[in-house]
Order: structure tokens, then sequence, then C-alpha cells
């Protein structure tokens, strides 16, 4: 740090770390030959190294306001701090914020990342804590230790399949899709469905994560299973109602002129889709191909890229676009069949 202005200034003072999503994780202060962690009210001074954790365009920002890079790896800098994975599992945390939970006045360790769902963030003190969390904590072993505690730390609270919840989660999507909504001038009521209702409901229980003692988290083996598992059944369920009449439809009738058709309206709006992702919004490949197997409502093909890709990047992109396409799929079909054949 080698701006004067912010020479005896408390952390939490220093303009730009809240907006920016930046976190200080290490410090080494001028003359001290060791690091140590870092509070909410430690006081900074010119010639101080930090550590700081954030992404390369607020990171840059950031270096505008407090100095320039240094060369010093704070990591390999010898002390007592070490840096450990925690998951949380503790019921009586769930749902609050790390300014809530002040980690850093409680028992004196910071919290730089956190992973949800094989996604890794930065933290800010008004994240709320969701079951799974994995936390990311910098401080002394005795701390470390004691602050996972209170965050539970149980790695078989995790592997725990919770079916109680999960099936009446599914009850509620079907209620959820069965009622009727209805509109101004349609003849009949839209519903959303079996495919809609549980996927608005599942969108909103993980949003909440806990309704008293029931929590709605689906252990990540458990997830995948019944991930493959229903796409194992979507695709046989579509072989056994298509599969009977393809080779007579196919040879007999025009088959291959709706077979064309459907490769034109499937491969044109796909391609100009990755066109302009790629060139003009920059955006990586994993990412395309899962917005496109999301813009598609396509399940299989999301699998496909999984298994190529060897990761689940493409599931992030795909989360994204696909309740949207879906629900606009199934309402806006209804509302066509109701405004020009009712």
């Amino acid at each position: 740090m080698d701006n004067p202005n912010l020479d005896g200034m408390a952390l939490r003072l220093v303009p730009g770390l809240k907006e920016l999503g930046i976190v200080v994780s290490r410090i080494k202060k001028t003359g001290s030959s060791q690091v140590t962690t870092v509070r909410a009210d430690t006081v900074l001074n010119r010639g101080d190294t930090v550590l700081v954790v954030g992404t390369d365009t607020n990171l840059q920002k950031l270096q505008v306001i407090v100095g320039k890079e240094s060369p010093a790896n704070l990591l390999e800098v010898p002390g007592h701090i070490v840096s450990q994975r925690v998951v949380v599992t503790h019921k009586e945390v769930l749902g609050q914020t790390l300014r809530q939970l002040a980690l850093d006045h409680v028992y004196g360790v910071t919290a730089t990342r956190l992973t949800r769902a094989d996604l890794e963030i930065t933290v800010n003190a008004d994240l709320r804590l969701q079951f799974g969390d994995m936390l990311q904590l910098v401080g002394t072993e005795a701390a470390i230790e004691k602050a996972a505690a209170a965050l539970g730390n149980s790695v078989q609270e995790l592997n725990h399949t919770r079916l109680i919840p999960m099936f009446l989660g599914i009850a509620l999507g079907v209620l959820a899709g069965s009622y009727p909504l209805h509109f101004s001038n349609m003849p009949a009521p839209v519903r959303l469905g079996l495919a809609g209702g549980p996927l608005v409901v599942a969108i909103a229980l993980s949003r909440i994560g806990r309704i008293g003692p029931l929590l709605w988290y689906v252990p990540a083996n458990a997830n995948v299973l019944l991930r493959d598992f229903g796409i194992a059944l979507f695709l046989s369920c579509v072989d056994l109602q298509s599969g009977a009449n393809f080779l007579d439809t196919l040879l007999k009738g025009d088959g291959f002129l709706w077979m064309g058709a459907g490769t034109v309206i499937t491969l044109v709006p796909l391609l100009l889709a990755s066109l302009v992702a790629r060139k003009l919004m920059k955006m990586n490949f994993l990412n395309v191909c899962g917005l496109l197997s999301g813009s598609m409502t396509d399940p299989p093909a999301l699998a496909f890229a999984n298994t190529v890709s060897r990761t689940d990047a493409p599931s992030v992109a795909y989360a994204t676009v696909y309740p949207l396409t879906m629900l606009l799929r199934i309402v806006v079909a209804q509302v066509l069949v109701l405004l020009f054949c009712g």
C-alpha cells in the first residue's frame, strides 16, 4: 500500500472494498516478517502488504485506490495463518449473512471464497449461507477450528439424502402445475403443467433453502443419479411414443420434408446464437454449449457437453436460461392455441 491518504485508516473505511466485492485475507505489516489475519478495524499503514481476493477487473480498479501490485507472495511468507475449507451444515446458521455471523470479530477468521453448486464466488457481508456451502476460511488453526464447529463442517450430513423434502417438493410442483391461471380474453385457463410446475417450485424452494426442519438440499451424488435417470426416462418415453410409426411416417408420408424443415429450424437459430455469443459477446465455448442447450431445453445435449468437457461448467449457463425458456414454451404454446384455435 503506497497511498498516503490511507495511512492510519481502518480497513472497513477503505473506499471501494465493499463496492468492488473484494475481501482482504492476510496482511504483512511494515517491518514485520510474518503475516497475520485482518479484521474490519485493522489499521492500515503506508507500506503494508495485503492479500486480496476478487475478480481481475475489480482488482485492477482497487490498485488505483490503494497502490500498485506487490511482487511479494504472502502465501509463502511464514506465519501462524492457515487456510481451510469448511462446509456449512449447522441448521442454526442457515439463512444468516456473514455480517450477522461476524466471523472476523467472534472467531478471528476471514471468509475469502464460497463454493456453491461447484461455482466458486467471492464473498460479501450480505451473502446468505445455504446448506452445503463451502467457505474458505483464513486464520489460525485454533480460530478456524472454533468457526468450523459453529458452521457445522459435517461431511456426513452432505451425503444424507432427505427423501421427505424431495417428494414433498415434487407434490407441490404437481399442484402448482395443475393450478389454472386465468387471463382476460382467454376462453380457457393456462396451466404450467407437470414440467413448469415442479420447475417453478424447485427454483423457489432452492432460493428459500430451509423451512423449519425441512432442508431443500439434494446431495451431489443423488443429484447426478436423479439427473441421469431422468434423462434416460425422458429419452425412453420419447422413443416409445414416436418409434412405432417412425418408419411409416418417414418412408410413406412427408417424413423427409418434416425432417428437413426441422433441421433448418433447429440449426439456423443455434448457429446464429453461437456466432453472436462467440464473436460479439466473447463467451467461452463451455458457456456457449450450456447456453444453447438451455435455450433448446435439451437435457441430453447438456449431458453430452458435460461428458465431453469433463466438467459441470456448461450447467451454469444452462441453468441460467433453461427456466425462462421452459416456461415460455409451456405458456406461449397454450396461448397460441387458445388465440388461434379457440
